[in-house]
This record gives structure tokens, sequence and C-alpha cells, in this order.
């Protein structure tokens, strides 16, 4: 079944803008921001005479042209005559002088719901300057693209925050961004004036495929659905020498590396739940092994209800170090900023997953480790969920 959802800028047009009358409105925007006919946020702002002072990009730029942890840069966009002031690199968050002609912050990125996905820290840090400096918050809410009902740990250790997380959410939290920003307001005492404006139509059981709308990339690797449904899984290879299939294109889809057997990967498998793995052949043209043939898999979804992406990402991992346990290595830092952590335990948000996985613990016995705390964030996360 597939409806028409309407996202908050949809809201937000048929509501009209007089919420933003009289007011510098600065934008946090890039290309995924857009309306249902593929109109873009800044464009139907300016429309709808709006004030607009400044511009602001995430990771990957305002432009989306930037790769995985690229530093971005500012400049001046030409059309609205604002500056545009990039929030990864240099700054993460807007500083007091960026937001002097700001009256209200605009949020409108599609995120796709792992917890190491930046743009939802880009919100929380934005957010919290904006409580600062006295500014307004507003959301403009869109869906969670793997949906919104499974959840999936570990919840991330204090010890272990980082722009990859910055609050102790799940990997996989299944709340849509707008959602989120309601839960990190009240539960972490930031205290901004906010305002989400509600999708039309969502429900949590719906795919991004369910709801009508066009997918654009959010980011350089995240092309379609399907890398977004593995994403937040397989996103933790970052924090191996396996490669994650970026510069193929099927980033997050293909994983391998020159000295893997996948027989050997194969046979250490068990049951494989809601997939299937086919051995191929692929030569990335940057990131790891850039121009090196390298052996490894497809990970093909055949059942995404069933698929478990973190533990799908855990027991991949944890197969391919016991099966070539010489070739196999954790990634060095730094990461993400982090000069110092492993960049597998900035990723999972502990250091017991990787130390079960060297103990030669079980899927079964990680995953279980894995679950501990979701109860109690089920519990503060139900308080939040606008759409039920």
């Amino acid at each position: 079944m597939t409806v028409n959802v309407k996202t908050g800028i949809d809201v937000l047009e048929r509501e009209g803008f007089d919420r933003f009358k009289n007011q510098r409105v600065g934008l946090i925007i890039n290309p995924s921001s857009v309306n249902r006919y593929l109109e873009s946020t800044l464009k139907r702002f300016k429309k709808n005479n709006i004030k607009i002072t400044a511009l602001f990009g995430p990771e990957h730029g305002i432009r989306g042209e930037s790769q995985d942890q690229e530093e971005c840069k500012g400049f001046m966009d030409e059309q609205s005559g604002a500056p545009i002031y990039s929030l990864y690199g240099k700054y993460l968050a807007p500083l007091k002088w960026m937001l002097k002609n700001v009256d209200t912050l605009v949020f409108d990125i599609q995120d796709v719901g792992a917890r190491y996905y930046t743009f939802i820290w880009t919100m929380s840090l934005a957010m919290e300057k904006a409580a600062q400096f006295k500014k307004r918050f507003i959301v403009l809410d869109r869906p969670n693209p793997i949906g919104g009902l499974e959840v999936e740990g570990p919840v991330l250790d204090k010890e272990y925050i980082s722009f990859v997380g910055l609050y102790p959410i799940p990997v996989r939290y299944s709340m849509t961004i707008g959602e989120l920003a309601l839960m990190l307001k009240n539960e972490f005492n930031i205290g901004v004036e906010l305002d989400v404006i509600k999708m039309d139509g969502w429900q949590r059981a719906f795919w991004f495929d369910e709801t009508g709308l066009p997918w654009i990339s959010p980011s350089t690797n995240m092309p379609t659905l399907d890398t977004a449904t593995v994403y937040t899984g397989m996103c933790l290879l970052e924090g191996t020498n396996i490669s994650e299939g970026r510069g193929t294109t099927k980033p997050f889809e293909y994983f391998g590396a020159p000295w893997i057997d996948c027989d050997l990967v194969l046979d250490e498998l068990s049951e494989l739940s809601g997939y299937r793995l086919r051995p191929i052949c692929f030569k990335p043209t940057w990131s790891k092994y850039v121009g090196e043939p390298c052996v490894g898999f497809q990970l093909h979804i055949t059942d995404r209800r069933r698929f478990k992406p973190v533990r799908t990402g855990l027991e991949i991992i944890r197969a391919v170090r016991k099966t070539h346990q010489e070739d196999f290595k954790w990634r060095k830092p730094p990461y993400e900023f982090e000069e110092e952590k492993l960049p597998f335990d900035i990723l999972i948000g502990n250091s017991r997953i990787r130390e079960m996985i060297e103990k030669d613990y079980s899927i079964e016995e990680i995953e279980k480790t894995c679950g501990e705390g979701i109860e109690d964030f089920l519990n503060i996360r139900e308080k939040y969920l606008l759409y039920k």
C-alpha cells in the first residue's frame, strides 16, 4: 500500500507561513530538503516572502557534494544573498556571530534512523545554540525511512560520546527527527523554544517506499532505500579494515577485502534471518582498498520486516574476524573528531561488544548484551511519539 504522506514542509505550505511573519530565518538544509513536488525548502520559503538571513549545511555540505568525513566550507548563496555556514569541520554548531541576524532556526533534512548518522547531532547542537542565544527552533518533520517500530541497541554509553552519538540512544531508535528533537529537548534539558511541524498521513509501520514521497539521497553514500535499510548495521564495518562498499555503486550493500575467503565466512554464519549473501568481486574507486580487487558479498534483503541490521552487521564482523584472524584488524583512530577511542567502539557506543567479539561470544550472547537498556529507552520514547 502506498499513501500520500505530507512532510513538514508540505504541511507548512498548506497551513501558511504566518508564523514566520517579521522573522529573520536561518535554514539548516541539504539536497533532501524538498517538498513532495521536488521544490526545495529554500525556494518555498523565498516564494512565500520569508526573509532568509543565513543558511547552514550539515556533513556532506549544503549541496551534498562532499564525501564521508570531508570538511565542508562556507560561502555566499548567490540567489538569496545569505551566507552559508558549514556545520561540519571547523564548526559543528552555529556560533553567536552566525546567528546574529537570525530569529528562528528551521531544520529540514531527511534522516535515516541510525544513531551514527550525523544529521541528528547537527540538529541537537543547533538546538543547544538556539537555546543559548534565545532563538526559536522549528523542525519540519520527515519519515524515518526504515519505519518507526523496531528498536535495536546498544544504548550509547556516556563514556563514548562523540559526533556520531551525543546522547544515550540506541543505534536504531525508530523515531522521526521531530520526535527525537522533542525527546532530546525534554530528557536532556535543552531549554529551547521548540516547535515540530508534524507530517500528515505517516504511520509508524511505513517504510519510505510506502509514503508516496520521492527518495532524495540525503548524503553521498545513501543512494537508495535499500542502502538505508542495511546502513544501520553495515556502517559498523567502518570500524574495521573490511570495506563497507564506499567507492562502489552499492555502498553498505557491498562489503569485502582483498583477503576474504567467502566460503569460510558463509560456513561460519548460522541462519540468515531476512537476508542472503551473494559472493562478488569489486574494486573501490575511493576509500578503503581504492583500486584493489576485493572479494566479498552483496547483502540482499529478502524480508525487511524480519531483517535485523545491527545484529547482521555484528554477526558479519564476528564471522570475518573468526575466519581471518591474521588479516582482520580494528580500524585505528582518529575517527569523527575523536582522537583516542577505537572507531568501532565509538560507533557501537561501548567497548563491551568488541571485547565479546574478540572472546568469540556467540551472536545470541552479543545481541542480548546489545538489548540492555532498551526497555528503559522504550518507556522514555513512548512519551514523545507523535504518530501512534
